[in-house]
């Protein structure tokens, strides 16, 4: 894959497009309706942005990684889709982005309060529009890491090297997307080399046949529990689907 293809790829999906939708309609709604001062603006914005990846690190580490919402018949729908089916299959397109009715209230709350101490509603909107273009920043970026595209840039190719590692190695580690220093804050940041054993759950986060039984309601959703790294199992599903057809031609 080029950088142009996966340009045309990043801004054709909905989500995207929704983001910047969203975030020029609450600059012109601040603008119009409730216009902050510039020193507020620029303290909301910012704040936003800076808060941006430990907000992200939290919410990754301790309830996309956390074993509770699997546990709830009604949650375990919501965590099946924002990140064990991500797991799963981690290069499917299809789940790569999040979904916007769980996105866009996890911006709006991560943002809009502490915009509305530095500028009042207007301030609101503008922190809400920098954490959606924020969103579509990392958004960009996660596809470069999980596309078949091979970044050039030193500081995009070590990035991926992290995130991969994040998914195919070791899930206990590595939770920014393009920021790593809250892992480095909290202690999760590592190198492979540091961590020379694989992590027997890294694609699956723990919910293992076990824990099926117990609480099966993912299982039951996703048609099973994939084993084994996902490569491997389309080319065991290639070759099954192979003999198959052979029998089928061998039968008639």
């Amino acid at each position: 894959m080029t950088l142009g293809e996966l340009v045309v790829a990043y801004f054709q999906h909905y989500t995207i497009q929704a983001y910047l939708l969203l975030a020029a309609l609450s600059l012109g709604a601040a603008v119009v309706l409730a216009p902050p001062t510039v020193l507020g603006a620029i303290l909301s914005a910012g704040a936003a942005v800076i808060l941006y990846p430990l907000i992200w690190y939290l919410l990754h580490r301790f309830v996309l990684h956390g074993k509770w919402m699997w546990r709830s018949r009604l949650l375990s729908p919501t965590w099946k889709r924002i990140h064990f089916d991500h797991h799963q299959d981690p290069n499917h397109l299809e789940v790569l982005f999040g979904a916007l009715h769980t996105t866009l209230p996890t911006i709006l709350l991560a943002t809009a309060p502490v915009g509305f101490l530095f500028g009042g509603p207007g301030g609101a909107l503008v922190a809400f529009a920098a954490g959606l273009l924020t969103t579509c920043f990392y958004e960009f970026a996660h596809c470069i890491q999980h596309l078949s595209y091979k970044p050039k840039n030193r500081w995009l190719a070590d990035m991926k090297k992290r995130h991969m590692a994040h998914h195919f190695h070791d899930e206990s580690g590595n939770f920014g997307i393009t920021s790593f220093w809250p892992d480095r804050l909290f202690g999760t940041f590592y190198e492979r080399e540091e961590r020379p054993k694989k992590s027997p759950t890294v694609f699956n986060l723990g919910y293992t046949e076990e824990v099926a039984r117990h609480f099966p309601w993912v299982k039951e959703l996703s048609g099973g529990i994939a084993k084994g790294h996902p490569r491997r199992r389309e080319a065991a599903n290639d070759d099954l689907a192979e003999s198959a057809s052979k029998r089928a031609g061998k039968a008639a």
